[in-house]
């Protein structure tokens, strides 16, 4: 089955006739090869103005290895990378899965294990990203929260207000203001620093 969106792939590896054989076999399934790179730093550097899909990379390259490389990119959020191993690199395969590599192909690659390797590691790195903005969410709502109880307290010190009279006064504002709860306790917070600080 064909992608529906052409997925955007970067080849990496020192050896030409494997990335024609990987651009050829890539084709075929439907995938677009938007670049190729002969060693680890032109990788990087195109992976870094192009931003694919996907970058499939030799583990063993001259500038920068696979690893080092896949390191980088997956620590900038670049893209997921899929590593070409030989069977006599193991050894690397467990620094790749430190360095956060989505996926391995073991040279040479077969015809049938191209699509299931890219698409598991598209998922993967799909799962991942949902995984950290849900994490990033959590800390903002909680950080909110925080900032909420606190001028929540401030109104109920200076206003002589229940607590919920004070949420209530809060979320009011915010509604008819058309502000996020956080701006509306930021604002409070704010202005009862500076009369603290004035007096």
């Amino acid at each position: 089955m064909m992608p529906m969106v052409a997925t955007r792939i970067l080849i990496a590896d020192d050896e030409s006739i494997i990335r024609m054989n990987l651009r050829e076999m890539l084709t075929q399934h439907g995938y677009e090869v938007i670049a190729e790179a002969s060693n680890g730093v032109t990788a990087v550097e195109l992976a870094h103005k192009l931003r694919p899909d996907l970058v499939i990379m030799d583990i063993k390259m001259p500038g920068i290895d696979g690893v080092a490389a896949a390191r980088d990119l997956i620590k900038e959020r670049i893209a997921p990378v899929v590593l070409l191993t030989a069977y006599s690199e193991r050894s690397l395969i467990g620094q790749a899965k430190d360095a956060g590599v989505s996926g391995y192909l073991v040279k040479p690659v077969r015809d049938t294990e191209l699509t299931p390797a890219i698409e598991l590691a598209l998922a993967r790195y799909a799962q991942f990203q949902d995984l950290e903005q849900q994490v990033s969410d959590l800390q903002e709502a909680l950080e909110t929260r925080k900032l909420v109880e606190k001028a929540k307290g401030v109104l109920m010190e200076i206003q002589g207000l229940s607590e919920s009279d004070a949420f209530n006064r809060m979320r009011k504002t915010s509604m008819d203001h058309r502000k996020s709860l956080r701006d509306v306790a930021e604002a409070i917070l704010l202005t009862h620093d500076v009369e603290s600080g004035s007096r």
